[in-house]
Order: C-alpha cells, then structure tokens, then sequence
C-alpha cells in the first residue's frame, strides 16, 4: 500500500488520462526551464552590452571613428549598438545626397532607428508570451487531471459495498499529483516571465533614451553643416 502512495506509484497507476496530463505538464516544465536559463543569459548579456557602449559613446570618441569600430567587430547583442549602426548609416547615406534637406535626413534617421528598436524589442521579448501561457494555464490543466482522477476514484466506489478511506485514497492522491505538477510548472514560469519583462522594459526605454540623445546630437550636426 505504501509503495502505492509514493510518489512514483501513483504516476504509475494512474488513470491514462491523468498520465498524459502529468507528460503534458512535465514537458511544459522543462521547455519554461530551458527558455529561462536561455532568456536569463540574453538579458544579462544585453544589459553589460548596453553599459560596455554607452562608456564608449560618451567617452568623447569621434562618431565617425567609433562607426568604423564597431561595424569592424560588431556585436548583434547590444541594442544601443544596433540603434547607432542603423541611426549613422542612414545619416550619412542622407547626408552625402547634394541639397537635401536638414528635415528629410533627420525623418529618415528616426525611421531607421524605429525599425530597429522594434527589432531590439522582439528579441528582448522573444519566448516571454509562453512562459506566460505556461504560467496562466498549468495550474488549470492540472486541475483537469485532479477533477478527472477524483471522479474516477468515486466511480470505483460503485464496485465496492463499503466505501473506505483506503479505497478511495490511491484515485485522490494521483488527482492531486497532477495538482501539485501544475504549480510546480506554473510558479517558476510566472517569476520568470514577471522578472523578464521588468528588465526587458528597463531595457526598452534605456534604448528609447539613447536614440533620443542620438538623434538630439545628429540634429544639432546636421544644421550646424546646413
């Protein structure tokens, strides 16, 4: 009877149904932590990138000579980078056209910068919405497989002429297996998901303010030339 209660034994001898709904949530468990550890290393990645290039960028280095440098070696991780790359190529792409207007260079450098802030912003969010529909759902599956293992055990009850503790116990404690499955895949998910979208935001609007200063320097340049 013990062997039947442990953990083990009543995954085992649980109903298909209520099996194929812990697999369910195992699976769901280990994708939410593989996507955790790898969203963990990007957001930890993005944020030394950021701080690496803003010490460069406001060091007092020449735009053109920093251009050179990082298009040399370039590094696909830092937002801020990316933002300056697109925001200086079309500047100088705009502003080597004779008799353009200070106006036209400066609308297609805020384009070129936009486009790329919303590229920063899908790979800072990629794979948060399933952590999130991990998070949301799990515990409801699990239910599921709780109100399913529960009505089978009551269904046993048919086939016995003394309802027991003991004969009811087996089908309820696989039921709450499935319970305590959906918790355990939803909790880290929610504090993951919770966590990454804070530094994801952060992150945003740290590339947001840069490509405002940006856009303030390359303004003041090109009236300054006109």
């Amino acid at each position: 009877m013990e062997d039947k209660l442990s953990i083990w034994g009543l995954v085992l001898n649980a109903s298909f149904v209520v099996q194929l709904v812990m697999l369910l949530l195992l699976l769901a468990s280990f994708v939410s932590w593989v996507m955790i550890f790898q969203r963990r290393q990007v957001l930890r990645r993005a944020q030394g990138s950021l701080r690496d290039f803003e010490e460069r960028f406001w060091s007092g280095v020449d735009l053109s000579h920093l251009f050179r440098e990082v298009n040399a070696t370039p590094n696909q991780t830092c937002g801020a980078e990316n933002i300056f790359r697109a925001g200086l190529k079309e500047f100088t792409r705009l502003t080597k056209q004779p008799g353009v207007d200070p106006e036209v260079v400066m609308n297609g450098v805020q384009r070129s910068m936009r486009v790329s802030l919303a590229r920063e912003e899908e790979r800072l969010e990629r794979h948060l919405p399933f952590l999130a529909t991990v998070g949301s759902t799990s515990p409801y599956i699990g239910l599921f497989g709780t109100v399913w293992g529960i009505m089978n055990a009551f269904r046993g009850l048919a086939n016995v002429h003394q309802a027991t503790l003991a004969s009811v116990a087996p089908g309820i404690s696989e039921a709450l297996v499935a319970t305590a499955m959906g918790l355990f895949a939803a909790i880290p998910a929610v504090i993951a998901y919770n966590r990454f979208s804070a530094k994801s935001e952060w992150l945003m609007n740290s590339y947001e303010t840069f490509a405002d200063e940006f856009t303030s320097i390359l303004y003041r340049r090109v009236h300054s030339a006109a």
